[in-house]
């Protein structure tokens, strides 16, 4: 696929850069190199490999789902620096 000028322009648009005139013939065929790179990359066989989504493998830490201590909300208020009914209380923000 071959990119033209004033589709380089158009895409430097989208970008919200600024390319100067004369910058985009270069830009253009940069970014018909991309895509060219990226067409070869479709004819690569990847059947059987799996997704990764780590270079290096990794495990999550697993915890138990356990019911914990709940009804401290005292304890949770305490250090709160003002509180109404049970919540924590917050300047109006809104007029």
């Amino acid at each position: 696929m071959s990119i033209d000028t004033k589709t380089a322009r158009k895409v430097a648009h989208l970008a919200r850069i600024e390319v100067a005139e004369t910058a985009l013939e270069p830009l253009a065929g940069e970014l018909s190199n991309i895509l060219n790179f990226m067409e070869q990359l479709n004819e690569v066989d990847i059947s059987g490999v799996e997704p990764m989504t780590s270079v290096t493998p990794m495990a999550l830490k697993k915890r138990a789902d356990v019911v914990t201590d709940g009804n401290i909300q005292s304890k949770i208020l305490k250090n709160a620096p003002d509180t109404r009914e049970g919540f924590f209380a917050v300047p109006k923000v809104v007029e």
